[in-house]
C-alpha cells in the first residue's frame, strides 16, 4: 500500500475531512504552498504554510489533526516545523473536541463555523418530504419549467462556471479565489473527487456547483447562479440531482458546507431548506510560537 493509500485510510477510518486528504495536499502544493503530512501519537495532520510579510508565517491544519492519542507527541513535531519556518502560530480548526490546554482561541475562522449535514441514505420519498415545502415546490418548479442538470469538468463548463461565479460573488459580496485556485482544483482533484455540475436551461448556462466527493459525503464546495434566471429556481434542482448523484454513488451524507444567519442569510435559508442536520464545530485555535508577532501579527489585521 502506498503512503498516500495509507494516509488516506487512516483519515477515513477516523471520519476525517476531504482538507485532510492526501489530495488535499497536492492541490495546495500546486498552489505553491509548503505542505507536511504528519503521524504521530496516535494522530494524523496536514498541515499548509502561508506566508506573511517579513520572512514570517503561520501554519494551518483544515479541520484537524484527527485521531486518538497523545496529541503533545504530535504538537513536538509542529513546533519543530515552526522553528523552522519562522511561523508566528499554529493555526487548527478541528471537527471534533480536542483537549487544547495550550492554545489560545482565535477570531479568525478558516472554514464555516456551523454547516447543515444532510443524511441522503433515506429514500428519495423520505428525503422530499422532509424539505421545507418550498424547497419541495421549487424543485418541481425547476424541472417544469424546463431546467436540466449535467456533470461536465471540460473546458467550456469550467468557463460557464467561473463567469457566474464572478457575477454571484459581486451581488452577494463575497470572497472569491484566483482564477488559478479553481483551475488548479479540477485539474489536481477532478475525476472522482472534484466534480462540476450545470444547470441547463435552452443550451445555457444559469448555475453550477463544485462538488467534492471523498468517503462517504459529498461537500458543496463552491456554487454560483444567474440572478436574471432567478425565477427558474435552477439551484434548486442542481442541488437535487447532485445529491441523487451522490446518493447513487453509494455515499450517505450531503455537506452543504457553511451557514451564517448574519453573514449570508439568503443562503443559509436557502440550505436549511433541504432539513439537514445542523453542525456546530469547536472552533478556531492558534498555538502561539511567538508571543510579540503574534501581537504584532494581530494589530496588522486590524489596522489593514
Amino acid at each position: 500500500m502506498s503512503n498516500q493509500e495509507q494516509w488516506n485510510q487512516f483519515v477515513k477510518q477516523n471520519k476525517g475531512s476531504f482538507l485532510q486528504s492526501w489530495q488535499w495536499g497536492d492541490f495546495k502544493e500546486s498552489l505553491n504552498q509548503k505542505v507536511w503530512r504528519l503521524q504521530a501519537g496516535g494522530f494524523s495532520c496536514l498541515i499548509v504554510k502561508f506566508n506573511l510579510p517579513l520572512g514570517k508565517s503561520y501554519l494551518y491544519c483544515p479541520r484537524g489533526p484527527i485521531g486518538q492519542g497523545d496529541f503533545n507527541i504530535l504538537l513536538q513535531e509542529v513546533k519543530k516545523i515552526a522553528e523552522k519556518e519562522n511561523s508566528i502560530f499554529f493555526k487548527i480548526e478541528p471537527e471534533n473536541e480536542l483537549s487544547l490546554p495550550e492554545f489560545v482561541h482565535s477570531p479568525k475562522q478558516m472554514q464555516p463555523k456551523k454547516t447543515v449535514i444532510l443524511d441522503i441514505s433515506k429514500s428519495e420519498d423520505e428525503l422530499l418530504s422532509s424539505m421545507h415545502k418550498k424547497t419541495r415546490y421549487n424543485i418541481r418548479l425547476a424541472k417544469k419549467r424546463g431546467v436540466e442538470v449535467i456533470q461536465s469538468n471540460d473546458k467550456e463548463s469550467f468557463d460557464s462556471f467561473l463567469n457566474l461565479l464572478k457575477e454571484t460573488s459581486k451581488r452577494d459580496k463575497f470572497f472569491l479565489h484566483p482564477d488559478e485556485y479553481y483551475t488548479k482544483m479540477l485539474e489536481i482533484l477532478g475525476g472522482n473527487m472534484v466534480k462540476l455540475f450545470l444547470a441547463k436551461h435552452k443550451d445555457k448556462v444559469i448555475a453550477a456547483n463544485l462538488i467534492c466527493f471523498f468517503n462517504n459525503t459529498a461537500v458543496y464546495l463552491h456554487g454560483a447562479s444567474d440572478y436574471d434566471s432567478r425565477q427558474l429556481m435552477a439551484p434548486y434542482l442542481l442541488q437535487w440531482q447532485t445529491i441523487l448523484k451522490a446518493k447513487e454513488q453509494g455515499l450517505k451524507y450531503y455537506d452543504f458546507w457553511g451557514i451564517d444567519e448574519d453573514k449570508w442569510p439568503g443562503v443559509t435559508r436557502f440550505k436549511k431548506g433541504f432539513n439537514g442536520e445542523e453542525i456546530n464545530y469547536p472552533g478556531t485555535y492558534d498555538l502561539v510560537c511567538s508571543k510579540l508577532w503574534y501581537w504584532i501579527y494581530k494589530i496588522g489585521r486590524k489596522v489593514l
